[in-house]
């Protein structure tokens, strides 16, 4: 309609180009295809042909029968992630997710709109404080016993320095927990637990004589080993204090419990194998570097025996 005025001289080309928003050099190009071919010069080049970025049919159909066989289960970023480092399939989760929603398969996993809420400062070092639970779930999907998993985060960066899968939550899962993780990365200034009987003994236990005596109440068994390593024992008031832990067994609850189906993972070992392969990937994905350099890990004495 304006290139038409402007062939009626009721408009100028300048004034053409300002109603277009175009340059003046390409509404006179326009005006000059329009003059020789008509309308059809106005229609993009590209009309019609297929985008040289576009995904062939053939990866779609791949994609679509590795969600519903192999990896069945997984929310969208993680299959998308799966597909990059096991099948060789690098593409965006944006194209995974249409090409899901296209055939009208929906992640399982629903994103939830971002709530208001006053978080706690992370600690600025890694090893300052470790935040430490155990989660007792269906992680075998009844393919096997019931297991717990025993683990621990960095508050300062969000990395799993370790974990391992335990028929319950006890004593020993926590001192192997705390063994590995002394001889991997030192001993940590703090540990932010809750007030399970594992780390403190219960306020409705009577004393007994010789605690009355010496006006404290005895440790536990795990809470020596802490105090014998010097690590402050912190307990929370409740679940929501120790946030950052909970959020863990969340993604954990999602993304291990696919991996270990993946794997075919059906007794504790073979569930053992398949965190610790899953946590150096987990770590890689999710841990933030601190905010100051360094680290607040205490390395142990020379004569330090882990066993003892």
């Amino acid at each position: 309609m304006v290139l038409n005025e402007v062939e009626a001289g009721k408009v100028t080309v300048r004034e053409a180009s300002e109603l277009l928003g175009l340059s003046l050099r390409h509404a006179r190009r326009i005006l000059a295809a329009y003059r020789k071919e008509g309308a059809a010069a106005l229609a993009h080049g590209n009309r019609g042909r297929k985008p040289h970025n576009a995904l062939g049919d053939d990866l779609k159909r791949k994609v679509l029968e590795l969600v519903q066989s192999t990896y069945a289960g997984c929310n969208t970023q993680h299959f998308t992630e799966l597909m990059a480092e096991r099948e060789g399939i690098a593409i965006s989760r944006s194209s995974v997710r249409l090409i899901l929603l296209q055939a009208g398969i929906k992640s399982l996993r629903r994103r939830r709109a971002p709530k208001h809420r006053s978080r706690r400062e992370r600690y600025p070092q890694s090893g300052m404080l470790l935040q430490t639970d155990g989660s007792d779930h269906d992680w075998l999907e009844g393919r096997g016993p019931s297991l717990t998993l025993i683990g621990a985060i960095d508050d300062a960066t969000g990395e799993v320095p370790y974990g391992l899968f335990r028929d319950e939550e006890d004593t020993h899962g926590y001192i192997i927990l705390l063994q590995q993780i002394v001889a991997e990365h030192g001993i940590p200034q703090a540990l932010y637990h809750d007030r399970h009987g594992i780390f403190e003994r219960p306020s409705k236990e009577p004393e007994t004589i010789e605690e009355q005596l010496e006006g404290k109440r005895k440790p536990t068994q795990f809470g020596r080993v802490m105090e014998e390593l010097g690590i402050t024992s912190i307990p929370a008031r409740s679940p929501q204090a120790k946030g950052r832990i909970e959020r863990l067994w969340g993604t954990f609850q999602d993304r291990l419990v696919s991996e270990l189906r993946i794997a075919g993972a059906s007794n504790r070992e073979e569930a053992s194998k398949v965190l610790w392969d899953f946590l150096p990937r987990h770590n890689q994905r999710f841990a933030i570097p601190p905010a100051e350099p360094g680290s607040a890990y205490r390395q142990p004495p020379e004569d330090f025996n882990p066993d003892e």
